[in-house]
């Protein structure tokens, strides 16, 4: 099996420092690893597996060393700059910020759902934003089961999706203190507005929502809305999605689609008060399926309630999943 040297830039933040953890659960084959940051973070130590390392400034000439693989969340503006310099190097980038993934030349890529858009890159794989990536895993079979005419989100999305800062403000917030990284107050409260407001009205992150899952899943025919609201929770996004067929669908059927699907974990028994929760999909890489009920308002209708950890499935185990699938590649 072909051993990889591996890089991890922007390894101090939140989803650094989970790709570690997940990097570790996996056991990639990994020959050498780089730990790349901003300058302000750099000379820091990392432990992993059990080895201390140096954190290094990510520098024009850190890939000079024949890495394979570069795992990036380091925000757009590292990632448009150092990620074609990386490419350049013969280095695949699996970069997790919102930079690349609307470039047609780039692959937009869920594993469970379209891991064969992995062959096609030029050197650079975009992760999607963590809102889709729980929502295509759920989508995908039931897309290639009924075919979906139209897709309504609602998202009900945590502070550790806005990163450290917005950590800190639900912190700071329950202790009385005025909010930093959102435009009003998070704790006790609801903010129907995540990311910037485009001319249209809707947010730029339900804008990623509605482009990215067309794009994943390989249809611009898909009618979809969105709101996206962010909300007191830590960790774990959940989302309301309603999604017409083209098809008529069995509803126990239905079930056992997604029961068989890979990545997804159906915890459906309302009698007994089972449905997924944030607070048992934090730490785990399944997206969680639930609420699952027949949308008698149209002729082919279904409403699901979908959560995972937006930091490991949302972000970094679905990074650490493509890396996967890239060794599989070059070990056939």
């Amino acid at each position: 099996m072909k051993k990889v040297k591996l890089a991890v830039c922007g390894a101090t933040g939140m989803v650094g420092r989970t790709f570690l953890k997940v990097l570790e659960e996996r056991n990639l084959p990994i020959e050498e690893i780089y730990f790349f940051s901003s300058a302000r973070s750099a000379g820091s130590t990392i432990t992993f597996n059990g080895k201390d390392y140096t954190v290094e400034e990510l520098t024009e000439t850190s890939f000079d060393r024949g890495i394979d693989i570069a795992l990036f969340s380091a925000g757009g503006s590292t990632s448009e700059k150092f990620s074609p310099i990386a490419a350049s190097k013969g280095c695949i980038v699996v970069d997790n910020s919102s930079a690349w993934r609307m470039d047609p030349t780039v692959p937009l890529v869920v594993p469970e759902v379209n891991s064969h858009d992995i062959a096609w890159n030029k050197g650079i794989i975009a992760n999607p934003n963590c809102s889709t990536i729980q929502a295509v895993v759920a989508l995908k079979p039931l897309h290639e089961k009924y075919k979906i005419k139209r897709i309504v989100y609602t998202t009900f999305q945590a502070v550790s999706g806005a990163g450290m800062k917005g950590y800190s403000d639900l912190e700071d917030g329950l202790k009385g203190e005025a909010p930093k990284k959102f435009p009003h107050p998070i704790a006790n409260n609801v903010l129907p507005h995540i990311d910037v407001f485009l001319d249209n009205g809707y947010t730029k992150e339900e804008e990623k929502m509605i482009k990215e899952t067309r794009k994943i899943m390989g249809d611009d025919s898909l009618k979809i809305t969105a709101t996206t609201v962010r909300v007191p929770v830590f960790n774990g996004h959940s989302e309301s999605i309603n999604v017409e067929f083209e098809k008529p669908y069995d509803l126990e059927e239905l079930k056992e689609v997604l029961r068989n699907a890979p990545g997804v974990i159906v915890q459906d028994d309302p009698k007994n008060n089972v449905y997924p929760l944030p607070i048992y999909a934090s730490g785990k890489d399944e997206t969680f399926v639930g609420r699952i009920r027949r949308d008698d308002s149209v002729e082919s209708g279904v409403n699901l309630w979908v959560v995972a950890d937006n930091i490991r499935k949302g972000a970094a185990t679905n990074a650490v999943q493509i890396a996967q699938e890239l060794i599989k590649m070059w070990n056939k």
